[in-house]
């Protein structure tokens, strides 16, 4: 079984030996003694000494530590002992209280993997709702990935389950009857009756396929009313394999006169930075001067970067990562719809737009991720940076990752603080009574979006009988989670 906790991505600064800085040194790469048995704990102690944002508050992770990180250090390698299982050394020993996000793997190939949106899945996407008042759950489906299992089944968006394999969802079990081993399993389904959920005889039996894709454009249509042109996308995560497609479509956008935007950003968790870059430029414009965003890491390591000269800023695009043109609508108004699921580059994409967009956030607060992270293995010539060209420089004896929060992403004004989320500038749940058809334009999100653009919103009630309010959703048992990478790091020479 792989095992994974919270975290987000980010590959990221290459330092190289040339950059001097006597009190800034990458940690020796002396393993130590096989014998001992913790290869892993040791790479995870040096690299998050390295880079962990919160480096310097983390008594563990002090420069000052173990002044002799070496084979021959008895006070290191006890440490190192401490805990046998590598999950519980990093988890126990190495975060800072008010992480909430860094994680660890035990298989990087299958987390690098899922950076491209392939995983395990039976297509199935949904959110758990505990029941008021008791420790039941029961799950909605928020939408079907296409060409999945689940999309060839008698399932559809707002649809209710309660129970798998005969046994009704509780907050204790799940996370193992849901997202377990089992690659199979039966779903009960229910209906709500008078505002309680109600199992029925209905059953659905569905099977996770390895190495399903989703194609994060989920939906994009053109949508007219009196002189307006609205364009529509529904977009489920940041995937930069899917950037040429999603040019394209604001090419398609742009060549139909499309006036307003309604970006969905609904059940999108996150992703790539350059991705929420150029997304952010197909929106925004193509100004290569303009700052979207100024990254921030822990202070010994950006104090050599400032040293270096370093630019920490990244600016909007003009061009794919193929040299693709950017096809940008230059608006300066957005209307992006989000829930509690919306999160990291969601975010990103958000809170880079504000200083020069008059961005109109309609549905939940988000998530409140504003770190970003990198995927470190164990190779140690590299600064433990993963890069896929690297793999076979990677140790054999440890197939470990791990994920840990390198710093934050500020915008062009300088705001990073959104821990708590980005609070919309008009309130609206989803209704479990009325979730909709996404593209429908009697959805309530969309036709709130609708209603503000054609300037009807005062005429129209959004009461909402049921209100969605998950503790969780399935894309957070993903490997990629809500994570936030970027895939061209600025190197120092």
């Amino acid at each position: 079984m792989k095992n994974f906790t919270w975290g987000l991505v980010i590959p990221l600064l290459l330092f190289v030996s040339c950059v001097q800085d006597d009190d800034f040194s990458i940690p020796d790469t002396v393993d130590p003694d096989p014998a001992a048995g913790v290869e892993v704990q040791d790479f995870m102690w040096k690299a998050m000494n390295f880079w962990y944002f919160w480096q310097e508050d983390v008594e563990n992770l002090s420069d000052s530590r173990f002044p002799d990180t070496s084979e021959g250090s008895a006070a290191y390698t006890e440490f190192l002992q401490s805990e046998s299982e590598p999950g519980a050394f990093f988890d126990n020993q190495l975060l800072f209280s008010e992480d909430r996000f860094s994680f660890y793997s035990d298989d990087y190939v299958t987390l690098t993997q899922s950076l491209s949106g392939i995983t395990k899945s039976n297509g199935l996407i949904f959110g758990l709702v505990r029941i008021q008042g008791s420790n039941e759950v029961f799950g909605y489906v928020q939408y079907i990935i296409e060409n999945s299992d689940a999309a060839a089944k008698p399932i559809k968006r707002g649809d209710i389950f309660t129970a798998v394999n005969g046994t009704t969802l509780t907050d204790t079990n799940y996370s193992s009857l849901l997202f377990g081993e089992s690659d199979t399993y039966t779903l009960t389904m229910g209906d709500i009756v008078d505002g309680e959920v109600v199992a029925n005889e209905t059953e659905i039996t569905l099977t996770k396929e390895v190495g399903l894709q989703e194609n994060p454009i989920f939906l994009n249509e053109i949508i007219e009313m009196g002189s307006s042109k609205i364009g529509y996308l529904v977009y489920t995560g940041f995937i930069d394999e899917f950037d040429e497609e999603l040019n394209a479509i604001f090419g398609r956008f742009k060549s139909n006169g499309v006036t307003d935007l309604v970006l969905d950003l609904r059940y999108n968790s996150g992703g790539s930075v350059n991705t929420a870059i150029l997304l952010s430029s197909m929106i925004y414009g193509t100004n290569t001067k303009d700052v979207f965003l100024k990254a921030r890491y822990n202070d010994k390591y950006q104090k050599v970067l400032e040293d270096s000269g370093t630019d920490l800023k990244r600016y909007f695009a003009n061009k794919t990562k193929k040299g693709t043109e950017i096809n940008s609508l230059n608006l300066n108004k957005v209307y992006i719809l989000t829930t509690t699921g919306s999160a990291s580059a969601s975010e990103l994409v958000i809170n880079g737009l504000e200083p020069y967009v008059d961005v109109i956030q309609i549905g939940e607060t988000t998530r409140g991720k504003n770190e970003f992270s990198t995927t470190l293995v164990d190779d140690r010539d590299n600064n433990y940076i993963y890069s896929p060209e690297r793999t076979s420089k990677i140790s054999s004896k440890n197939r470990w990752a791990i994920q840990p929060l390198l710093g934050r992403n500020e915008n062009a004004d300088g705001f990073s603080d959104y821990t708590a989320g980005l609070t919309p500038d008009i309130e609206l749940d989803e209704d479990l009574t009325n979730l909709g058809v996404l593209g429908d334009l009697n959805e309530p999100l969309l036709e709130r979006a609708l209603s503000e653009i054609s300037g009807t919103s005062a005429k129209r009630a959004f009461d909402v009988q049921l209100p969605a309010k998950p503790i969780t959703n399935s894309k957070m048992y993903d490997p990629l989670k809500d994570n936030m990478f970027i895939s061209d790091p600025p190197v120092i020479w």
